[in-house]
């Protein structure tokens, strides 16, 4: 692979350079190394690169295609402030007070006090005053943040070797991440508004646990166009939601799951069946009873992003909406 691959598509054949092929799982929801807990559509599955991941080309439109791209760019806008979100080492205690990765007051704080002795010497009162001054939405959020600063930066008084320094560069990420996150909401601004021209876009969000980014990445990795797969079958192949058989010699029935499918979408469909199974009275029936049958937590999940995968399937092939459908036949709707 030290070359690239060669990807045929419609258009011709495209070179992938190497480079690319090794950073791509960072550039795809749900294909990176790192979680964020501010972003978590960074997956796990960087370092599974060896693995064999070629599904089928589809044809995407306009919408779709923009969709795909506002997607990778709000990632990889996402892994900067991952990697930009370094650890205190020079003091620790506020790591055990904030999490940063969450945390939008802590990293405003940061901005402004980095050290012990400057938290010591602004005080609770001053420092949540400036903290409400520079965008904490509360008075409340404010005292309690300076609160908490104030008491760490009290259990520690030993000047650490490289402190200043360490606290220049602690200033220059914070402000980096900060600006790094109101450019994922602007991201995700433009993300919701693409996909809501896309005309299934209110068939799709009609189902439980599926939002604009959701549905977004579903357009993105499909095209919209349910026409290009044939059956709901061939895209639970696609989706990663279809075991395949293994069969070898006089050994038949062995069914495995499969290696090559899309990770977008089979996290799309998973991600929104936990959801489903917590608000959504029906998929609440249908979990329970696959753990009643004595399936795990994954299982269950699993089985019912598949039957949702019907669902979604034939809504949009009637276009309707799934509180439409409920009040119908089961049958029309599956």
């Amino acid at each position: 692979m030290a070359s690239g691959v060669e990807i045929v598509r419609d258009r011709g054949t495209v070179h992938d350079p190497a480079r690319t092929c090794a950073l791509r799982p960072l550039c795809v929801p749900g294909g990176g190394a790192l979680r964020s807990a501010r972003f978590p559509d960074i997956g796990d599955n960087a370092w599974r690169l060896h693995r064999a991941r070629i599904v089928p080309a589809l044809p995407h439109g306009r919408v779709d295609q923009e969709l795909g791209a506002l997607l990778r760019s709000s990632v990889e806008v996402a892994l900067g402030v991952v990697i930009s979100t370094q650890p205190l080492e020079y003091f620790p205690a506020p790591e055990r007070a904030f999490d940063y990765s969450t945390s939008k007051t802590a990293l405003i704080l940061l901005t402004g006090y980095q050290t012990p002795a400057t938290l010591r010497r602004i005080g609770r009162t001053r420092l949540a005053t400036w903290l409400k001054n520079h965008g904490v939405r509360t008075v409340a959020i404010a005292t309690s943040a300076a609160q908490a600063a104030v008491t760490a930066a009290g259990a520690q008084h030993t000047a650490v070797p490289g402190e200043k320094t360490a606290a220049t560069m602690t200033h220059t990420l914070s402000r980096e991440v900060i600006a790094l996150d109101e450019k994922i909401d602007q991201f995700n601004a433009l993300i919701e508004d693409r996909f809501r021209e896309h005309p299934d876009a209110e068939v799709i969000t009609s189902m439980p646990g599926i939002g604009d980014m959701l549905g977004a990445e579903f357009i993105a990795a499909t095209g919209g166009d349910m026409s290009a797969f044939g059956s709901p079958d061939r895209l639970a192949g696609v989706a990663g939601l279809a075991p395949v058989p293994r069969d070898s010699g006089k050994v038949s029935g062995n069914l495995q799951r499969p290696r090559r499918y899309s990770r977008r979408l089979l996290r799309m469909f998973y991600l929104s069946a936990q959801v489903a199974a917590i608000h959504c009275p029906e998929s609440q029936r249908f979990y329970q009873r696959k753990r009643t049958e004595g399936k795990s937590h994954k299982q269950a999940v699993l089985a019912l992003a598949r039957r949702r995968l019907n669902v979604l399937w034939a809504l949009i092939r009637d276009h309707r909406t799934f509180e439409a459908a409920i009040g119908q036949p089961a049958t029309t709707a599956a």
